[in-house]
């Protein structure tokens, strides 16, 4: 029989490439998702899986370079938000169509965050593509979606890695992605990536250079189109006299605070979370493999989601092959991060989840 997992996806922007790998090693070595609780891009790369369109999706995200990236930065001069991630949406919903989430083949969340009412939301049934785009909606960087007086923003506001709603599911295992994770210093993303992997990104990063394809090229086009939305949250006495290549630095390092401001505090809960319901395997990306926005990078984090995805697996596998030998009660096998140790219960989330219809 094989091993049934409820897969817990967080959030991290880009680095929720890394999901795609993980999901991939799962399936390669026999095991069966039994469900998906995801936040932000972890309920993007879930809803999409679930709806059975991950290999399109990731034959597309593989094909993004900065300049793809760039163009489907959507700029709007609304005051909830610098980008409107329409276009991200158009290509969701030519993959997956306007699918309902009580159509899927397995249960699957997206948590959200309610500003007006300060609470998790917890999308469980109604529109996929709906409940993803209130899911991915980071506060300031992407407008929210307001509905029946709700204003709903990025999950990862609240909880980033979204174990709870796995709990009462039927599996053998649950494994949970942080791509939010703290390290005592920060470590690249070829210095993850086995050897051989590392210098194949290398090389891909030489060569987008080698065509004028390179970061600081795609960087420059990003803070032109961002200027303008964010320096107009500037006072006059800031702005006054200011030349437009300073008004672009300003407004660049304004979007580039908030996006680093944000993953700090995710990789905050993150850990709570954690420390409250133990999964029985975490996989944990550090935060310093890549900025939150290197959506071109998608080919290298998704081997290295599949690389510490087999990397865990291998430890607990070989963890439940000593327990079974050993013959340990089953019941020992739960939460192993826990070393044996009695678990302490923790609070519930915040704020009480509304579930979502």
């Amino acid at each position: 029989m094989k091993p049934r997992v409820s897969l817990v996806l967080g959030s991290g922007g880009a680095r929720g490439y890394a999901h795609i790998g993980v999901i991939e090693e799962l399936e390669a070595r026999g095991y069966e998702i039994v469900s998906i609780s995801g936040c932000s891009m972890g309920a993007l790369i879930g809803g999409i899986h679930a709806a059975g369109q991950l290999e399109g999706y990731r034959d597309w995200v593989c094909q993004l370079d900065y300049f793809d990236v760039l163009r489907l930065v959507d700029i709007t001069w609304s005051a909830m938000g610098a980008m409107r991630a329409g276009k991200v949406m158009t290509k969701l919903k030519a993959l997956v169509g306007d699918i309902q989430i009580e159509s899927l083949p397995l249960p699957f969340t997206a948590v959200a965050t309610d500003l007006t009412r300060q609470r998790e939301v917890w999308f469980q049934s109604g529109s996929l593509l709906r409940a993803i785009r209130a899911s991915i909606a980071v506060p300031g960087i992407i407008t929210p979606v307001q509905e029946h007086g709700q204003v709903l923003v990025d999950g990862g506001l609240l909880n980033p890695l979204p174990i709870i709603p796995t709990v009462s599911v039927s599996a053998d295992i649950v494994l949970a992605v942080n791509a939010t994770a703290q390290t005592p210093r920060p470590i690249s993303l070829e210095a993850l990536l086995p050897a051989e992997r590392a210098a194949e990104e290398e090389q891909r990063e030489r060569e987008r250079e080698a065509a004028g394809k390179s970061f600081s090229g795609w960087l420059g086009g990003v803070r032109n189109r961002v200027q303008g939305m964010i320096s107009s949250f500037s006072d006059e006495e800031e702005s006054t006299g200011d030349t437009w290549s300073s008004q672009t630095e300003r407004a660049w390092s304004k979007l580039d605070m908030m996006l680093a401001s944000f993953d700090i505090t995710q990789a905050a809960l993150a850990k709570y979370k954690i420390a409250g319901y133990p999964p029985d395997v975490l996989i944990e990306v550090p935060k310093s493999v890549c900025g939150a926005y290197e959506f071109h990078r998608a080919e290298a984090l998704i081997e290295l989601g599949r690389y510490l995805a087999a990397q865990a697996l291998d430890r607990h596998e070989a963890q439940r092959d000593h327990t079974w030998a050993s013959g340990e009660p089953v019941d020992a096998r739960r939460h192993p991060r826990s070393s044996g140790l009695p678990r302490v219960d923790m609070p519930l989330p915040l704020s009480s989840p509304k579930r979502q219809e």
